[in-house]
C-alpha cells in the first residue's frame, strides 16, 4: 500500500507539470483539462463538443506531444469509409520470390491517442468501426484480429451548431465515451492572451513529463483507489434516478426523459471519482468527487422527450436538479 501511495503521489506531480506545459500553448481551458486527465488516467475514451475555433483539436496534440504518445487525426467526412480508418490488405509482392500477397496495412487508429475530428459527419456504419477499438482494444480486419497498442484513448469531437450533413451517433457508441466535455469560450482576458500569443513569430518548445509506460502504470494504481459503501450508494443513486421508470425518480426526470442512464454510467463516476480523487492528492474517493463528474458522465446518456425540446429544456438542466434532490451519503 505504501508503493501504492507514492505512485499516487506521482499523478498529482504529473498532472501539475503537464498543466504547466500545456499552459505555454493553451489558455485557460482548466476544466477541460482536468477532465481530460481523468479520461485519460482512468483508460477510458471522451469526446468534446464547442463550436469552430475553441482549440479542441490542438489541446489534443499538445496533450499527446507532452506525454510522448503517438498521435493520429482523422477527419470524418460522409465519404469515409470504416477501413480508411482501421486499415486495409494491400497487394505486396515479395522481392525474394516474386510471389504477391496480401499485407494489411494500419490505420490511424493504430495510435496511442486518436482524435476522431467532427464525428457526427460520417454515417454510422463508419462510426461503428471506433466501437470495437474503444471496447475491446482491438481491431478486426480481413479475418485477423490485431491488439491496440496500449495506453489507447479516443477522443472524439463534434460540433453543436450544424446540424445539416450530419449523424446522430448511435446509443451505443455514445455509451463507450466516459465523459461529454463541453468547451466554452475564453474569457475576456483569456482570449486576450491568445491574441498576443498566436499571432507572433515565436516557437514553443515543450518538455515531455509522462511516457506510455507511466500512463500504464498509474491506470493501473487508479483500479486500487478504495470506495466506500457510501460512496456507491451515491453514484448508484443518481444513475437510477435519471430513469423515468424509477418510483423515486424526481418530477422533472419523469416530465422530461425519455430514456436514463445504464450502468456503465456508473462505473464510468466511480472509475473517474477515483482519478480525480488522486489529482487532487488523496488515496480515497468522496461525494464530491462523484458530484464532480455528474455532469461530463450524465450528459449524453439521457434522452430527452418532446416536452424538454419543445420548453427548451436541456440535459444538463435536469443533472442539475438531480444533483440539488439527491443528497450526498454519510458513512
Amino acid at each position: 500500500m505504501s508503493e501504492d501511495m507514492e505512485k499516487a503521489k506521482q499523478i498529482v506531480t504529473a498532472v501539475d507539470n503537464i498543466r504547466l506545459e500545456m499552459s505555454k500553448i493553451i489558455v485557460g481551458q482548466d476544466d477541460v483539462f482536468k477532465q481530460l486527465m481523468i479520461s485519460l488516467f482512468s483508460g477510458t475514451h471522451c469526446f468534446m463538443v464547442g463550436v469552430p475555433g475553441l482549440a479542441k483539436t490542438l489541446i489534443v496534440s499538445t496533450l499527446a506531444r507532452v506525454m510522448q504518445l503517438s498521435f493520429k487525426r482523422i477527419q470524418f467526412t460522409p465519404d469515409l469509409m470504416p477501413s480508411d480508418i482501421t486499415g486495409t490488405d494491400i497487394i505486396q509482392e515479395d522481392t525474394e520470390t516474386g510471389k504477391r500477397q496480401f499485407v494489411f496495412n494500419q490505420g490511424p487508429i493504430f495510435a496511442n491517442m486518436v482524435l476522431a475530428d467532427e464525428i457526427n459527419r460520417t454515417p454510422p456504419k463508419t462510426q461503428a468501426a471506433l466501437l470495437e477499438a474503444m471496447q475491446e482494444k482491438q481491431v478486426t480486419a480481413a479475418g485477423q484480429t490485431f491488439k491496440l497498442e496500449k495506453p489507447f484513448f479516443v477522443l472524439a469531437t463534434q460540433n453543436p451548431i450544424e446540424q445539416e450533413g450530419t449523424y446522430p451517433l448511435p446509443e451505443a457508441q455514445l455509451d463507450r465515451f466516459m465523459l461529454n466535455i463541453f468547451v466554452d469560450y475564453p474569457s475576456e482576458q483569456e482570449e486576450m492572451l491568445i491574441l498576443k500569443n498566436t499571432t507572433g513569430i515565436s516557437q514553443t518548445e515543450l518538455k515531455p513529463v509522462l511516457n506510455a509506460q507511466d500512463i500504464i502504470s498509474l491506470q493501473e494504481i487508479v483500479r486500487k483507489v478504495p470506495v466506500g459503501d457510501h460512496v456507491f450508494q451515491y453514484a448508484l443513486d443518481l444513475v437510477r434516478r435519471t430513469r423515468p421508470s424509477e418510483n423515486d425518480a424526481p418530477k422533472i426526470v419523469k416530465e422530461y426523459l425519455e430514456i436514463g442512464a445504464g450502468p456503465r454510467a456508473g462505473q464510468n463516476l466511480i472509475l473517474g471519482a477515483k482519478a480525480y480523487a488522486l489529482m487532487q492528492g488523496r488515496f480515497h474517493v468522496t461525494c464530491a468527487d462523484v458530484e464532480f463528474l455528474a455532469l461530463p458522465v450524465l450528459r449524453h446518456r439521457l434522452a430527452t422527450n418532446f416536452n424538454a425540446e419543445s420548453e427548451g429544456v436541456r440535459t444538463d438542466d435536469i443533472i442539475k436538479e438531480l444533483i440539488k434532490q439527491v443528497p450526498h451519503k454519510s458513512v
